[in-house]
Order: structure tokens, then C-alpha cells, then sequence
């Protein structure tokens, strides 16, 4: 064989990897992702931009390869079961469910993958048996370790030293919240603090248990991490302000809205992990072989503005580990 043909050849056999992959994604592949969400809420857009990133950077380029049809629901219930049986009957080729409400409106249909992102405890909701080999046809990433509770108690009582009731707010409509119960419980004994069940279903029970808890000197609010909190982020930081109570949420949004302290995943987490297991399934992967993952890393974020309005002196030692300290 001449030189030169040798060379080709040698190049074209290191191509050849590449090719087959670009070829394999020229079909279309349809990805349906179910969000409770508003479409004009300020979470979307960045963990959609992140999703997309990273799939374009797996070769999933949306209006080439792939076609995103992507459904909100925003707070309603309802509306979230319904457009969970629109995408079904669309038939695409995977679909991404975003919290535990939407993974739970899709989990008895077994046609087709899931992958889910912001499940809080997708065994005790039973969305799948176990977290190391699934099964069947769903996967994904929970958003939280169910110990972060206890810490979120803990920075409450870091910053504000007179704390003596910590109330934690849910829905119990949306939010399964015995993953977190026992690190709360533990973390309450071990600080001497009265642990507080503050249920809400709507804007005037957040006003009403907020105000209940600002009445009398050292209380707190834990906000648990859910997409009905997330809908309401504005009112509950605006009544935590006025009823001067301390308050920890698990995004840095919140922090960055006016929120006292926040303590949880990175914004963008973990959308570019949830793009490398479509990719996966995409071509050819089983869902039930791939692992439910949790958050690699989580980020503190400390509002001194709003510290300052509360009187309170966030320590030395905890803004020096912060990722992020808002003016």
C-alpha cells in the first residue's frame, strides 16, 4: 500500500467512530419534558438552556436530530395530569418529568423512558423500587440528600443564636416530606429547638403561618424545597420580612430575591446529567440500569442585606465558606 493511501486510510479509520455517531442521531428523536412551571418563570429558561447545551454537546441539536416539545403546567395539579396524558398520547421517543408531581402524574405508564429531575424521594413515592438498578422504564436524579434538612436547622440557628422554634413550611399536596423528617428531628434535639409543622396550601395560609410565627421572639422558617414554594418564593420572602423571621430556603434564588440564606444544589444542577442519560437511552440504554443519582455538590448563599433588616450578624466563619454573598 503507497504512503498516501496508508494515511487515508488510517484517517478514515479514526473518523469512523464519529461518523457512526452523527449517523445514528440523524433520525429525529422526539424528548417530551413536563414542567410545573409558568413558561415566563425565572427558573425556566436557564435549566432549559442548560438541558439543551448539553445535549447539542452530546450531538442532539434541536431542528436537526431531535425535537423538544416541551408542556407547562404551572401550579395546577390538574392541568399537570393532563398534559402528562397529552405528551403519552404524543408518543415521543423519551420524556423528562421535572419534580415529584409530574414523575408521579406519568409513573403508571410503562410504554415508554423516563427520566426524572427533583424527585425528593422517588422510593418512598415508589416511582421506583430502588436507587442503584431502578428497573423498569423510569431513572433520573433526585434533587436533594434527605440530610440537608438537619443542616438547613443548623445555619437557622448559626445565624439567628436566639432561635427557638423552626417551623418547617410544606404542602402536603406536593411535597412528600418524611424523606426529611428524621435529619430535621435530629438536628432540632441536638440545638434545643421546638420543631414546627407549618402546612399551606395557598398565598393566605403562607401569610397567616408566617405572621403566626413572627408573634413572639425567636422563630424561624425552614421552606422545603418544592414547586409550589418555588411559585410563591415572592409572598414568603415578602412576609418573612415583614414579620422579621429568619428564614433558609434550599436555591439560590430565593437568596438572591431577598431571602436570608439558602443552602442546596447549583441552579443548573442537574440538567447536564439528566441530558447524559437521554443521550444514553437515546442509544439504546435501559432506564432501569442506570442509576438514581443525587446532588454532587451544593452551594450556600447568604443575603447580608437582608440579615441587616433582621439585625442579624452573619458569623465570619460561614461567609468565608459561602459561594455566594449578596450586598
Amino acid at each position: 500500500m503507497r504512503r498516501r493511501e496508508f494515511i487515508a486510510a488510517l484517517v478514515g479509520a479514526a473518523a469512523w467512530p464519529v461518523v457512526a455517531r452523527a449517523q445514528q442521531g440523524d433520525r429525529v428523536r422526539r424528548i417530551g419534558v413536563l414542567m410545573p412551571y409558568d413558561e415566563n418563570e425565572p427558573v425556566v429558561k436557564p435549566r432549559v438552556s442548560a438541558f439543551t447545551q448539553a445535549l447539542a454537546d452530546l450531538g442532539w441539536t434541536d431542528g436537526r436530530n431531535l425535537r423538544m416539545e416541551l408542556r407547562y403546567a404551572g401550579a395546577d395539579t390538574n392541568r399537570l395530569r393532563a398534559l402528562a396524558q397529552e405528551l403519552v398520547g404524543s408518543q415521543p421517543d423519551i420524556i423528562v418529568t421535572v419534580s415529584t408531581p409530574a414523575t408521579v402524574a406519568l409513573q403508571r405508564q410503562r410504554a415508554m423512558p423516563i427520566v426524572f429531575v427533583g424527585v425528593s424521594d422517588p422510593v418512598a413515592q415508589r416511582i421506583v423500587p430502588q436507587l442503584d438498578r431502578p428497573g423498569g422504564n423510569i431513572t433520573g436524579f433526585a434533587y436533594l440528600e434527605a440530610s440537608v434538612g438537619g443542616k438547613w436547622v443548623e445555619l437557622l440557628s448559626e445565624i439567628a443564636p436566639g432561635l427557638k422554634r423552626a417551623a418547617f413550611m410544606i404542602n402536603p399536596d406536593t411535597l412528600p416530606v418524611s424523606f426529611y423528617m428524621p435529619s430535621l428531628e435530629a438536628a432540632s434535639r441536638s440545638l434545643k429547638v421546638e420543631l414546627i409543622r407549618a402546612p399551606v396550601h395557598n398565598e393566605a395560609e403562607i401569610e397567616t403561618a408566617i405572621n403566626d410565627l413572627g408573634r413572639e421572639p425567636g422563630g424561624g422558617l425552614v421552606v422545603m424545597p418544592d414547586v409550589f414554594m418555588e411559585a410563591h418564593r415572592a409572598p414568603i420572602i415578602s412576609a418573612a420580612a415583614r414579620n422579621n423571621v429568619p428564614a433558609v430556603y434550599w436555591q439560590s434564588e430565593f437568596a438572591r430575591d431577598g431571602g436570608l440564606v439558602s443552602y442546596g444544589p447549583p441552579v443548573g444542577d442537574p440538567w447536564p446529567r439528566a441530558a447524559s442519560y437521554v443521550d444514553r437511552i437515546l442509544r439504546g440504554a435501559k432506564p432501569g440500569d442506570l442509576p438514581v443519582q443525587f446532588p454532587t455538590k451544593y452551594e450556600l448563599a447568604v443575603n447580608l442585606k437582608t440579615a441587616k433588616a433582621l439585625g442579624l450578624t452573619i458569623p465570619e466563619t460561614l461567609l468565608a465558606t459561602a459561594d455566594e454573598v449578596i450586598q
